[in-house]
């Protein structure tokens, strides 16, 4: 497993961003990035379990490690969702499970600088290793765009 890292700068402040990130229609758009019709079910809130899935019920099941509104967010997959059956369990996810996803937003003379941390699972790698620097830059897009 590798930990990629991204970097965007965003003309737009921190809470348009963050709010732009988290919201879900702005989710479903930045992140159709990695699937058309992505969205996610659940809270953002620190703690609390979360569904990232695609329209085939397929997805992660994740929990909020932490959040830290406009400034931080660390997301902890733990397992798959095949079918609409979460498998947190079998040798094939603990192979890889957990994994994180770390955002760090700061400003930046009016801007926003967004840092990414990413663990890549091994048989997601190559797919995501494209995917994200689209779907970031789809929301700097989203962010940029009124």
């Amino acid at each position: 497993m590798c930990t990629m890292h991204y970097t965007v700068v965003i003309d737009a402040p921190k809470e348009k961003v963050w709010q732009t990130m988290l919201d879900a229609d702005g989710y479903r758009s930045w992140a159709s990035e990695f699937r058309d019709g992505s969205y996610y079910q659940g809270s953002w809130e620190e703690g609390e379990e979360i569904r990232f899935m695609t329209p085939n019920g397929n997805g992660f099941v994740a929990k909020i490690n932490e959040n830290r509104p406009y400034e931080f967010l660390s997301v902890m997959n733990r397992g798959m969702i095949y079918q609409g059956k979460e498998d947190v369990d079998s040798l094939k996810v603990k192979a890889w499970a957990p994994t994180y996803e770390n955002v760090t937003l700061k400003n930046q003379d009016g801007k926003t600088e967004l840092k990414l941390a990413v663990d890549l699972p091994p048989d997601f790698e190559d797919r995501l290793k494209v995917a994200w620097p689209q779907a970031l830059d789809k929301l700097k897009i989203l962010c940029e765009a009124g």
